[in-house]
């Protein structure tokens, strides 16, 4: 017997005035007018489709919008990190002076994490912030970017350093987030395999967090194995992605702004200081997600340099990994050029670099100033030789 579709909320807990609901399920975009006019009731709102979304499920979106009375203004941009960019956010915020958007009109993003973060930083900027939704069709989007509230673009480093990502942004919570899993059924594999990353992030973490999951590492791992070669569909993943967000939710409940030093929201970063690094260094051609994949396997290698884990963590990381589909090293990068590029993340304090790390099954800390040699011994284990 198929899956039946199945659909759950998730409130996302940020006291009375600001929180909202996370629905997941197949087929929820086609109640995203309905449940906006319940929050805003606008006549009026921008809705900012990613290019890579199929045409037939942005007219749905705004179907859905104008029988609710809301008249939506479309605008089709790129995702792509290389688009999230200062020129992007400004055409949009140009767009909606012209057109003469009040404050009390929304902006819908309807894509990836790209779209999102782009959509929502315009949102909290534009009349110094309107009401924004969320209706993410990638799996990393849907687990992790379009939750949280964090918004934003990239900058140009200085000379040597590339794009500096997410450098200019906002925290700025949605008033909705619809997660429709029926349209990853559209989604190139490629990207499907690289929002698994996420989900692995977030199980190598299920007990570290406030509301902890202490079954989703091995149900993630129960999961990838039946997924390996298999494409990822129905309740079950609909169930996996509302686990994930409900993990993530308690999370930015207890530290919104990534403001506690121990630990809090900055455990979401979990493998990204060296994804990020491996994602934009020149020449590289790595998904966001895959290039995170590799981080959570340079963060565990990393961690046992140090003694804080054993080989045992090492070994799983690159299990999840694989089973993900995802890859496992990548050539052609330099560690120098690599390291170097991590000096720029957001994380680094007075110049040194903080690492969050596994300490264990389900765990992870944020460590500050580790060894050189631990860090390049992380690199190595992802950069393949010439």
């Amino acid at each position: 017997m198929p899956d039946q579709p199945l659909s759950i909320d998730v409130r996302f807990p940020l006291g009375p005035a600001r929180s909202y609901e996370v629905v997941v399920g197949d087929g929820v975009l086609a109640e995203l007018g309905s449940r906006l006019s319940a929050l805003a009731g606008a006549a009026r709102c921008l809705l900012v489709a990613d290019s890579g979304v199929p045409q037939g499920e942005v007219e749905r979106a705004a179907a859905s919008l104008r029988a609710a009375g809301c008249e939506p203004v479309t605008r089709v941009i790129h995702g792509g990190e290389a688009h999230k960019t200062w020129d992007a956010a400004g055409s949009l915020l140009s767009d909606m002076a012209a057109l003469g958007l009040e404050r009390r009109h929304p902006v819908v993003a309807l894509g990836g994490g790209v779209v999102g973060d782009i959509s929502g930083f315009v949102a909290s900027a534009y009349r110094r912030g309107v009401p924004f939704v969320q209706c993410p069709t990638t799996l990393l989007a849907m687990v992790d970017a379009s939750v949280g509230g964090k918004s934003g673009v990239n900058l140009p480093g200085p000379p040597g350093a590339g794009t500096l990502k997410n450098m200019a942004g906002a925290f700025y919570q949605p008033v909705l987030v619809l997660v429709d899993t029926s349209v990853l059924g559209s989604l190139p594999l490629r990207h499907l395999r690289a929002g698994l990353t996420e989900c692995i992030k977030h199980a190598m973490l299920c007990d570290s967090v406030p509301r902890r999951d202490p079954g989703l590492l091995e149900s993630t791992r129960s999961a990838l194995r039946a997924w390996k070669g298999v494409r990822p569909a129905g309740a079950p993943l609909a169930e996996l992605v509302a686990r994930n967000v409900a993990l993530k939710a308690s999370v930015v409940a207890q530290d919104e702004r990534e403001e506690l030093s121990g630990g809090g929201r900055a455990l979401l970063n979990l493998g990204h200081t060296f994804g990020h690094a491996l994602e934009t260094a020149p020449g590289s051609t790595l998904l966001h997600g895959e290039a995170v994949g590799l981080g959570l396997i340079a963060a565990a290698t990393t961690a046992s340099a140090l003694g804080l884990v054993g080989a045992e963590c090492e070994r799983l990381t690159r299990e999840l990994v694989e089973h993900a589909g995802l890859p496992l090293e990548v050539h052609g990068l330099a560690p120098a050029d690599v390291r170097a590029r991590m000096a720029h993340d957001k994380k680094v304090e007075s110049g040194r670099l903080r690492l969050v790390l596994p300490t264990g099954p389900g765990r992870a800390t944020v460590v500050e100033g580790p060894s050189e040699d631990a860090v390049i011994t992380g690199l190595l284990a992802v950069l393949r030789r010439p």
